[in-house]
């Protein structure tokens, strides 16, 4: 069994419930985002490095770890990085970083306390609480229903 089915079967175990699992789909993006969002806001020192360069970083880290792991699933999550590297960069030029923060904020909290509720529903603490990996599993376990719903391989 490959590493990346291993993985997404521990994860699945914790996630049985079908209002949790709704609330995943929505919330896992929204805090990946968000994240990214905080990372793009980080002040870097220097000519070299632009606004973006901490959350291009970090996003090319998970990327790699990704290909890893799954090749078709790392090309969906290089998508939703560039869709997240467009979305940050039109709202800090559009309107600031000072409100991209705000935002990114605003979302990750509201995010991590959908995931909490829909932990609660489920009577299942949440992965990361046994392996901070899972962290970075959620995400791939989001694609990975939607590429079941559109019949891609992952």
């Amino acid at each position: 069994m490959r590493q990346i089915d291993v993985l997404l079967d521990q994860y699945s175990s914790d996630h049985r419930n079908e209002t949790n699992q709704a609330i995943h789909l929505v919330c896992v993006p929204a805090i990946v985002w968000s994240v990214t969002a905080l990372l793009w806001a980080v002040p870097v020192p220097g000519a070299l490095l632009k606004p973006g360069a901490i959350s291009a970083l970090a996003m090319f880290l998970a990327w790699a770890y990704y290909w890893r792991l799954s090749r078709n699933l790392a090309m969906g999550a290089f998508v939703g990085f560039l869709a997240s590297v467009l979305l940050n960069r039109w709202i800090a030029n559009t309107f600031g970083m000072q409100t991209l923060v705000i935002i990114a904020v605003s979302v990750f909290v509201v995010a991590w306390i959908g995931q909490f509720i829909g932990h609660k529903v489920e009577g299942r603490r949440p992965s990361f609480f046994t392996d901070v990996l899972f962290l970075l599993i959620g995400p791939l376990w989001t694609l990975r229903k939607l590429y079941k719903r559109l019949d891609i391989a992952y």
